[in-house]
């Protein structure tokens, strides 16, 4: 079965009275912050995808968070980080960022950069609740490897299919596929940039690039 999300439909978050954040732009995927919606608060381990869009100098100051695996894939730009275990580190386009917030960590995220910033922020709900907080930063060609988030259970790909490229889903109880940029068939429906599939029982499914693509695939068991 599949599910296609678009991405008209997410919405916008920030202050619903300014308009959002000064130079920040959020779309989001699931249910989050002042929007609810109880038919959308996850799928599997999955709680959040959210795009952000930061102009130079702008971003979230340090905020909480705890007992959830907060994962980054930056697109275009370089992501600052710091939080409150002693971490800073700047991550660019094709990296990864896993921040564990376990029982409880703080942290900063701004384009300290001179252009335009994008990513795409993944929160999933860990097996087990509490522990330390931990960071890891995937730097280089972070696509070629697929990585595994031990403590949500959850895998993610990064595949960059060239026009006219086929690559199969992995065969997981679980597929949740969100296409960053390009077009891409997948199940007979064509999905752009913003479109997110949520698939269970993928077997045999195939994603064809109608151009060159980026998408983000995450699997997982249990549902």
């Amino acid at each position: 079965m599949m599910d296609v999300r678009r991405s008209g439909d997410r919405f916008r978050g920030g202050d619903p009275a300014t308009g959002g954040s000064a130079g920040i732009e959020t779309l989001h995927a699931f249910s989050f912050g002042h929007f609810y919606d109880p038919d959308n608060l996850r799928f599997g381990p999955i709680l959040a995808c959210n795009e952000e869009r930061l102009a130079p100098g702008a971003g979230f100051d340090e905020h909480p968070h705890s007992h959830t695996e907060i994962v980054t894939w930056v697109v275009e730009g370089e992501l600052t980080h710091r939080d409150s275990a002693g971490h800073a580190t700047v991550v660019r386009a094709g990296e990864v960022q896993h921040l564990s917030a376990a029982a409880g960590v703080r942290h900063v995220e701004r384009n300290d950069g001179t252009g335009p910033l994008t990513f795409v922020q993944m929160w999933l709900a860990p097996l087990e609740a509490g522990g330390e907080p931990s960071y890891t930063h995937v730097r280089g060609p972070a696509a070629a490897t697929p990585y595994v988030l031990a403590e949500a259970g959850a895998v993610l790909h990064v595949r960059r299919p060239a026009a006219g490229e086929r690559t199969a889903l992995p065969e997981a109880s679980g597929v949740y596929a969100h296409v960053v940029r390009g077009e891409v068939r997948l199940g007979g429906e064509e999905l752009g940039a913003g479109d997110s599939a949520r698939i269970t029982d993928p077997r045999g499914l195939e994603l064809v690039a109608l151009t060159d693509a980026e998408v983000l695939v995450w699997e997982f068991a249990g549902m």
